[in-house]
């Protein structure tokens, strides 16, 4: 079988050489231009708003369960599956927002953060040679995941400046070796948010060909505008085949704490966890119970964290703007498309190299979110998930963009023309 390529032309800038002991199917997956974008910010000072991550803590209270929890000796192993405190609180969860009823027991999964649990289910529901099908741009962990599987992955490419899922273009990418959707709303990296009828047109779809669904919805509770998230699993047939993904990271701003779960009907779950015991086996007993907490917050908490999220995004977007950029709609998650040609920028994996030393800026070009770039070369990703006091303020002056940062000292971002 031919090995995946890589994600894009800047998505994987150091692969490792030919005679590398890396099995031929991972040779795609590389150093990340994450990783050197990151390195890049932390080289420079810059201000990251590449990676996905806040920059400040969640709510107190799931803070404090975790150190009591931590002081209260809850250190060695948890329950395979997951403390059952996390387990009801997940299970309540869904059922209270969304009317999806699953069993603690034997339809949850607790789970070392979504990307786990995204693995997991890949490596269970598919054979080698089987098709993995996920919409383009696409978080570059399906392709390797798919990869990881010995699964061929396919992506579905969406259009700029919406990202409306199309559920005729997905149909025309399935083949008899089709096995599994992974489908993610709010998306990233665009920030779409899927509509009813592009969900009931993609389950028709789905439902025709028989394909399983592994949805990722980390960003669930960031729904901006007064849209609405609404999970795969709650159109009619669709819970029986879908495995519904999501995590305490990014709701709770823990990113690092790696707590994510799966639901799904008990079929499909133990495929999942007969994986996944043999992944990390177990993980994060106090963080669990934290979780737990954090399900179980007041509403107010929920509309205030994505109230915020919104305002760093109203934030962000009209700097952007400002600056140059002509800035796709961003409807819920943390990041904002921006398209650099306007500044005369055709690349823009080398604008981002070069905005942290000469902006204090980081950001990550949309081509690593892409199989084939071709026609996406000047777009780039920011994330607004940042305090407001430490995003960087773009402003227009002349000809030229520049950068202020939240002192207000001018740093330069370019003057027309390629970058570098």
């Amino acid at each position: 079988m031919t090995p995946p390529a890589p994600t894009g032309p800047a998505a994987h800038p150091t692969p490792p050489p030919a005679s590398s002991p890396l099995v031929r199917r991972m040779r795609g997956f590389g150093t990340t231009i994450f990783a050197e974008m990151s390195a890049l910010a932390v080289a420079h000072g810059a201000i990251n708003l590449g990676q996905g991550f806040p920059d400040s803590d969640g709510p107190a209270p799931v803070l404090d369960a975790a150190v009591d929890a931590i002081r209260g000796g809850r250190n060695q192993y948890p329950p395979g599956r997951g403390i059952p405190e996390l387990r009801r609180a997940i299970a309540d969860h869904q059922a209270h927002r969304y009317g999806l009823d699953y069993d603690p027991d034997a339809e949850v999964l607790v789970t070392a953060g979504a990307t786990e649990a995204l693995a997991a289910a890949v490596l269970a529901l598919c054979e080698p040679g089987d098709e993995v099908l996920a919409f383009e741009p696409f978080y570059d962990a399906y392709a390797a995941e798919a990869a990881l599987a010995q699964a061929e992955f396919v992506p579905v490419r969406l259009d700029a400046p919406h990202y409306r899922f199309d559920a005729a273009r997905l149909e025309a990418a399935i083949t008899p070796r089709s096995r599994l959707l992974i489908l993610n709303s709010p998306h990233n990296p665009t920030g779409h948010v899927a509509t009813r009828a592009e969900l009931e047109a993609i389950a028709a779809v789905v439902a025709r060909h028989g394909l399983l669904v592994v949805t990722d919805e980390v960003y669930e509770h960031l729904a901006f505008d007064g849209r609405a998230h609404l999970p795969f699993a709650t159109l009619p047939g669709m819970r029986e085949r879908t495995v519904t993904v999501s995590s305490a990271g990014k709701t709770f701003s823990t990113t690092g704490w790696k707590v994510g779960w799966a639901c799904a009907p008990a079929p499909l779950l133990d495929a999942v966890a007969t994986v996944k015991q043999w992944l990390t086996y177990v993980n994060g007993g106090p963080f669990q119970e934290a979780a737990a907490v954090g399900l179980r917050l007041p509403e107010r908490e929920f509309v205030g964290f994505r109230e915020r999220m919104q305002a760093q995004r109203d934030a962000l977007v009209p700097a952007l703007v400002d600056a140059g950029f002509d800035v796709h709609p961003a409807e819920g998650g943390y990041f904002v498309v921006a398209d650099a040609a306007p500044l005369g920028v055709r690349d823009g994996a080398a604008l981002c190299r070069r905005l942290p030393e000469a902006a204090g800026v980081a950001a990550i070009p949309m081509s690593a979110f892409h199989r084939d770039a071709t026609g996406v070369e000047s777009l780039v990703r920011f994330a607004f998930c940042k305090r407001p006091e430490v995003l960087v303020h773009l402003v227009g002056d002349d000809e030229q963009a520049v950068a202020r940062d939240d002192r207000g000292d001018r740093l330069e971002l370019g003057a027309g023309g390629d970058v570098p």
